[in-house]
């Protein structure tokens, strides 16, 4: 199995320490940086879970991802996905209420509010995400895009 990041200036295979990425997620001064600057969304990745690493990618390896969007106004937005057999893709849900609420992001998507959650509780996903090698975490709360009501991402 290969991990790699893009986060900040760290662009490469591994993931940076968390130590070095916790910051980014519990102060100001990181958040601001990571999010409010150049870029406002980061990543990190595994190819070939579970053993599957020496299959072509959409060929049965199983890869996992976890987009990370952030906006200094509403705290942070997870996506986790999993390509390969049983595939899936889960949002962080916050407020349900604001699903049909945008804000946009530095690259121009509109990004539903309601799936922001607080930096705090971003940071504890993002870290158990590493610690359990890209299983799904269960610090906070998920919805798969399967049940995302109509029109939660609006679109062309």
């Amino acid at each position: 199995m290969k991990k790699h990041a893009y986060f900040d200036s760290y662009d490469g295979p591994g993931w940076p320490d968390p130590t070095w990425l916790a910051p980014y997620f519990l102060t100001d001064a990181g958040r601001r940086r990571a999010f409010d600057y150049d870029n406002d969304s980061w990543g990190l990745g595994i190819d070939g879970l579970n053993g599957t690493e020496h299959l072509q990618q959409y060929r049965g390896r199983i890869d996992i991802r976890l987009r990370i969007f952030g906006n200094v106004n509403h705290g942070v937005l997870l996506c986790h996905q999993k390509f390969g057999p049983d595939g899936i893709d889960y949002y962080s849900i916050g407020d349900r209420g604001r699903l049909h609420e945008w804000v946009e992001t530095m690259h121009g998507d509109l990004q539903p509010i309601g799936l922001f959650i607080p930096f705090e509780g971003a940071w504890k996903a993002v870290k158990e995400f590493m610690e359990t090698d890209g299983t799904l975490p269960k610090s906070i709360k998920w919805i798969a895009v399967s049940d995302l009501p109509p029109g939660t991402f609006p679109g062309p």
